[in-house]
């Protein structure tokens, strides 16, 4: 399983990378996390809000900070 977590940098990127370290954690599930900054490949994915997550490169989130159990959620759900 892959997780992106789409930003550029900014307080709520950086604090929706530490919920999903959290959940991944807690999931026990082994996951790839990479941090996507780059604007072409995040608008590639059609976010135009961010932060954004993409597991297995559908996008689950934009806009928002998810919390831990959310994501702990999505990652059982994939």
């Amino acid at each position: 399983m892959k997780i992106e977590i789409l930003g550029t940098g900014c307080s709520k990127c950086n604090e929706l990378e530490m919920k999903v370290k959290q959940a991944v954690a807690q999931s026990g599930i082994f996951v790839q996390i990479e941090k996507v900054s780059d604007l072409q490949k995040i608008m590639g994915y059609g976010v135009m809000s961010t932060p954004g997550l993409v597991i297995d490169g559908k996008v689950v989130s934009t806009g928002k900070v998810l919390s831990v159990n959310e994501i702990v959620e999505l990652i059982k759900a994939h």
